[in-house]
């Protein structure tokens, strides 16, 4: 992979995971800041049911962004969009789509089809 392209990743890479923690530091403040009383038992567990929603997006982005500085290392070691099963060069459809994948399209539609075929 060229030099501009790995630069291109790392900013874009780079740019997201500051996004995602910008989100995740607004979630914590929102939770930690206000003393909410709602008399009411049904808006109480309306707003916990709430809490716990964005609690599992913001776990959910917390993998993403493992997955993401995981890639901005394989950036780094110079193994960035080589998948990691053939050896191949993932096209660059595919990272621009999904630039945390290891994965070539064709790896990654066998291990689907192994895992369908195992009923995961």
């Amino acid at each position: 992979m060229k030099k501009d392209q790995q630069d291109y990743y790392r900013d874009l890479l780079t740019e997201k995971i500051d996004q995602l923690l910008g989100e995740a530091g607004k979630t914590v403040s929102g939770m930690t800041g206000g003393n909410e009383n709602f008399p009411d038992l049904s808006d109480r567990a309306s707003r916990e049911s709430d809490r716990n929603f964005e609690l599992r997006i913001r776990d959910r982005e917390r993998k993403l962004i493992k997955k993401m500085n995981e890639a901005l290392m394989r950036i780094d070691t110079g193994t960035f969009g080589i998948c990691e099963v053939c050896g191949e060069e993932i096209s660059e459809k595919r990272l621009m789509v999904r630039p945390v994948t290891t994965l070539c399209i064709n790896c990654k539609k066998t291990q689907e089809e192994i895992e369908k075929q195992r009923g995961e």
